[in-house]
């Protein structure tokens, strides 16, 4: 019997993308012939996770200082509460500052539960001209959440962030998604974009509840989640220098003719201590130097790429 002939997977009905750009990604044109766009995101949590407080079985493991064991089932784990709640009451403006200091913009990833349990919150990143976009209605893993619910929480999410800055939000990111999120997404409408993706150095459509949807693929290695995670940062010169090496790499790559974009996560309760808030505040002094560089929100990439590169019909 002779041998089949071997088929890529884009030619089958395998559903992921090996290929992608390839090796000539297109040039992204970023606004002003800078040569890196780099988004800040801000995860706003704190509330939106798993304690009875929410209706839940038991306590939150995941990102905070003491992760791993078992959850505390059926009561309060105060311990971790408080870690949470610090990033709430005095993180996220410990961030803000360093932000304001260099007048650089952000993406809020907003859980909507969390938000509505701090509005002071909500009303202070409107206020400073940065973005809030959706991170879900709370921060739970919805890989097993059924579709109707997982659908409500959608709509619930636009509907208090909306009623909280005024907006409703253009951007989404759920982060352990479930097998129906980008198409429930993409069928509750409003959006320019999702983050559920970590698959590229540039923003790709994909097709989603029968249309083309704009993916700004998010970053878990640029991230303080590292903090909290193994492998990870114990130290927040690693941390920096991690950052720092990316933003040269990626900034070289743009000064050569092919220019990229760049990711960083944050979190309140992470990066809003007062030691690693040190090794943030110089990553954004180095950046601020640098003038061919966006700083910029990711509503702002996806609206240029949706004006510059429009999807192929």
């Amino acid at each position: 019997m002779p041998d089949q002939p071997h088929l890529l997977a884009s030619e089958t009905d395998y559903p992921r993308d090996f290929r992608g750009y390839g090796p000539r990604p297109p040039d992204p044109q970023w606004p002003g012939g800078t040569k890196l766009a780099l988004s800040f995101v801000l995860n706003y949590e704190e509330g939106g996770e798993n304690t009875i407080l929410n209706g839940d079985a038991g306590s939150e493991l995941y990102l905070h200082e003491v992760p791993g064991g078992s959850p505390v089932i059926g009561e309060r784990n105060r311990t971790v509460e408080s870690q949470f709640d610090y990033g709430a009451r005095a993180g996220v403006w410990r961030v803000l500052r360093a932000f304001a200091a260099h007048d650089l913009p952000l993406t809020v990833y907003g859980v909507g539960r969390a938000l509505e349990l701090n509005p002071d919150a909500a009303r202070a990143f409107v206020a400073a001209g940065h973005e809030v976009a959706s991170h879900a209605w709370r921060w739970i893993d919805y890989h097993t959440v059924d579709e109707a619910t997982e659908r409500a929480e959608i709509a619930r999410c636009v509907a208090v962030i909306e009623q909280l800055t005024g907006s409703p939000p253009v951007g989404w990111y759920t982060g352990r998604i479930s097998p129906n999120t980008r198409r429930l997404v993409a069928e509750h409408g409003g959006f320019l974009y999702d983050s559920d993706s970590y698959d590229d150095d540039l923003p790709h459509y994909v097709t989603a509840a029968g249309k083309p949807h704009l993916v700004i693929p998010y970053t878990l290695d640029n991230n303080d989640m590292k903090y909290a995670v193994t492998p990870g940062f114990g130290d927040p010169a690693g941390w920096e220098r991690h950052l720092t090496d990316a933003f040269e790499v990626l900034l070289a790559e743009g000064r050569g003719g092919s220019p990229k974009m760049m990711s960083v996560g944050l979190h309140c309760r992470m990066v809003g201590r007062p030691g690693r808030a040190a090794a943030l505040q110089r990553f954004l002094a180095r950046v601020a130097r640098e003038k061919d560089v966006w700083v910029c929100r990711r509503a702002d990439i996806a609206r240029h790429w949706w004006t510059t590169h429009p999807p192929r019909r």
